[in-house]
């Protein structure tokens, strides 16, 4: 037989120091995850927002368009992770020769300065940084390695809508 049988199993008692030292460790670390989960799901729940596909913005009466390019102004609702804002874009609207509406991107594809529509008198696009020419559809003829981008086009109800910006399908 062992020296244990017959006694009573001595039952282990909490101190009062380890009593208090369990409970002030629980409760700082409740308190510690109530500041830290709100901040954790900040930081990370816009990246596990589902991303929103480019809606298409109403710019214009379809009967202003002509063969001859004009600049028109749109503003688009932007979210970039947590900041929200507008932004005003620029699009060259015009009418190709078979009628068909299209949108030229107004930046330039050498190093992104703006283009205008026949500044030199001469049916081009040209950017005013460092001369880069383009055509009517975009298509780069100096100093510029790609075409114009151009905007995705919708006709509906008499408006044009511009959706996201694709590389130039025209050229």
């Amino acid at each position: 037989m062992s020296n244990h049988e017959g006694q009573k199993p001595v039952r282990k008692e909490m101190s009062r120091r380890q009593f208090l030292s369990y409970t002030l460790g629980g409760t700082s670390a409740f308190m510690v995850g109530g500041v830290v989960l709100p901040m954790v799901r900040f930081a990370v729940d816009p990246l596990l927002q589902k991303k929103e596909t480019s809606a298409f913005i109403k710019v214009v009466e379809e009967s202003k368009i002509t063969n001859d390019p004009v600049e028109y102004k749109f503003k688009i609702h932007q979210v970039d992770g947590w900041y929200e804002s507008e932004a005003e874009l620029v699009a060259w609207i015009s009418k190709d020769a078979n009628n068909k509406v299209f949108a030229l991107s107004p930046v330039c594809k050498h190093l992104g300065c703006t283009i205008g529509w026949n500044t030199e008198q001469s049916d081009q696009y040209v950017c005013p940084c460092h001369g880069a020419h383009y055509t009517r559809d975009g298509k780069n003829l100096s100093v510029a390695p790609n075409p114009l981008d151009e905007y995705e086009v919708k006709i509906d109800g008499g408006f044009i809508y511009l959706g996201p910006i694709k590389p130039n399908s025209r050229v």
